[in-house]
């Protein structure tokens, strides 16, 4: 019997709701990353699970669904391991999440797309100078440690 898993656009309406009030650090509804890092994926050639992992990213880290909603989702194995991957636990030094996306498969191109929007000059021109600064610094790093050039592509 064939497994049926969620498609892209029940993925969507999901990650929507979850994360339905919540916005980012520049006070716009929080889909809108989720969508910029899906298209993201989508235009580095990402397959259809790898733009499930990227909608859903944020979502257990964010406690918007559960990690046990995750292990019983209808999604492939490897959506869930890269979601999984992405989630950043608490105090977790940048060095062992950067080794966890490297080691997991699928993963460091939903995280590629997730830095280029988070990087994107128009969003942090709106925050504030220190938030802006420490942000930038964190992106850089994160980059450095993933292998990506300054443009946010693999090197």
């Amino acid at each position: 019997m064939t497994e049926t898993h969620l498609t892209l656009a029940e993925v969507e309406d999901l990650a929507r709701r979850a994360h339905e009030g919540q916005t980012d650090k520049a006070g716009r509804p929080y889909a809108e990353h989720l969508a910029a890092v899906a298209e993201g994926v989508r235009a580095r050639g990402g397959d259809d699970g790898q733009i499930a992992a990227a909608w859903l990213h944020d979502a257990v880290e964010d406690d918007a669904l559960s990690e046990e909603w995750l292990a019983a989702a209808a999604l492939p194995a490897r959506t869930k391991a890269v979601v999984l991957a992405l989630t950043k636990r608490p105090g977790e030094e940048p060095e062992a999440y950067a080794r966890r996306i490297l080691a997991t498969p699928g993963a460091l191109l939903v995280k590629e797309a997730d830095l280029a929007h988070n990087a994107d000059p128009g969003r942090l021109a709106v925050l504030d100078e220190p938030t802006r600064k420490r942000l930038t610094e964190k992106y850089t790093r994160m980059r450095a440690l993933l292998g990506l050039g300054e443009s946010g592509t693999r090197r």
